[in-house]
């Protein structure tokens, strides 16, 4: 052990991450008080931070796309990704505690430096990915709230993300910020859900899986923005964040990784069941964000159009932030500039996310929609490399000790590795076949 720390302090911004491994082992040879409610609350974080950045425009647009096209039907995708996801979330928690340094540090320590690179310049390329659907989204939630155009609201809400990042202090008041963010888009979607009143005995028979015709793309999508392995990855790096230990393994399981993912999932079912409730009220197809507001406006009135547009400006606003900061991140830490949010080389790649979402929404704006969900498609193709690592780190038992992963979360394991690789060759053989 003694020769293992004195290799990863070593590592460029590995000190702090050495520092802050002491103080969890003090902590966790102290005795366990009992929690307070506040202590609870100040568990809470990394996950949802994790669920923020998988609800983005992207996960709206093809949820509602799956409500209009396949009424009910999908709705068992969601369900399917949620509980992989929290299996592969409770993964990342787990190498946050346990690793002495960051994940992409400890990654090209095992498993060779080449390795972290990929992974790191892998997750880069998936934010790359979402920042497109983040802009797009944000140039229409705004746009459907305030008018103008949604070009114009598009640069104004990347600029406003810019300035929040710039904060000294860049992933706690991202963490704050999202926590907010995420109660406000539940509550605004539930109550876009009340007033479309969905056939709840349907939407619980789309729970049983079925594949209609037509639906392989929209299925690939939805998993890619619900079952978001890189975002899973990320959680790690919040747990370093707060310094977590051992001792807080179970209550950050309860407090903050289960209800941190399933608020994502829970949403994203609600708008599936919105859009094709709509269409079965109203008769038109809401194939886009636009014309579900737009339909929606005579079945709940302006009120509950701006409601669904608040939600998804919401989703938009806290996705391009969580995204932004965590390829921005990764990628520093791969390269060996540092593992926290507020490293000059993170920030710094944290602004190309950002500028690079902006200048593709500029150049293509007759198919925003569109591009947004084969944007969300493509991250498909590299979650299989960022799910076999979680998996292979967190069976390390020199490395995970007690935290080392057990049968059942190895077997949820195997079925998501297997679906995410299944879904890419699918993918493949379906936009070159």
């Amino acid at each position: 052990m003694r020769e293992q720390q004195n290799k990863t302090i070593t590592h460029p911004g590995a000190r702090e991450d050495q520092m802050a491994t002491q103080q969890e082992h003090q902590a966790e040879g102290s005795t366990k008080k009992r929690r307070t409610f506040l202590g609870y609350l100040a568990l809470m974080g990394p996950a949802f931070v994790v669920g923020a950045w998988q609800f983005g425009p992207g996960n709206l647009t093809t949820a509602v796309q799956a409500g209009s096209r396949f009424d009910y039907t999908l709705v068992w995708v969601i369900a399917v990704s949620t509980i992989l996801m929290i299996f592969f979330t409770d993964m990342s928690v787990r190498l946050g505690i346990a690793t002495p340094v960051s994940l992409i540090t400890s990654i090209k320590e095992h498993l060779g430096k080449w390795v972290g690179l990929l992974a790191g310049f892998g997750v880069f390329g998936i934010t790359l990915m979402f920042s497109v659907g983040n802009a797009v989204g944000s140039g229409l939630g705004l746009s459907l709230i305030f008018g103008g155009s949604p070009v114009l609201w598009t640069v104004v809400c990347t600029i406003a993300v810019g300035i929040v990042l710039a904060f000294k202090n860049v992933y706690g008041i991202v963490e704050k910020a999202l926590l907010v963010i995420v109660v406000l888009m539940g509550l605004a979607f539930i109550a876009s859900t009340v007033v479309a009143q969905p056939d709840w005995y349907r939407s619980m028979a789309g729970m049983v899986p079925s594949l209609p015709a037509g639906s392989e793309i929209l299925i690939v999508a939805l998993v890619g923005t619900n079952f978001s392995i890189n975002a899973a990855f990320y959680t790690s790096y919040g747990i370093k964040e707060h310094r977590r230990t051992r001792a807080d393994y179970k209550d950050i399981t309860l407090v903050d990784t289960i209800p941190g993912i399933v608020a994502p999932g829970i949403m994203t079912a609600l708008v599936i069941m919105v859009a094709a409730a709509v269409l079965g009220k109203t008769g038109a197809e809401a194939g886009t964000i636009n014309a579900l507001a737009s339909v929606f406006t005579p079945l709940a009135g302006p009120t509950g159009a701006m409601v669904f547009a608040l939600g998804l400006s919401g989703a938009a606003f806290s996705s391009m932030i969580a995204n932004a900061t965590a390829g921005g991140t990764m990628l520093s830490d791969a390269i060996g500039r540092g593992s926290k949010a507020g490293s000059p080389a993170a920030r710094i790649f944290t602004g190309m996310i950002l500028a690079f979402g902006l200048i593709i929404t500029l150049s293509f704006q007759s198919s925003p929609v569109g591009l947004i969900v084969i944007a969300q498609s493509l991250t498909v193709l590299i979650a299989p490399l960022l799910g076999v690592l979680i998996v292979t780190m967190a069976n390390k038992t020199a490395l995970m000790g007690d935290l080392r992963n057990k049968w059942w979360h190895n077997l949820f394991g195997a079925i998501g590795l297997l679906a995410i690789i299944a879904l890419s060759i699918r993918l493949i053989t379906t936009l070159f076949g």
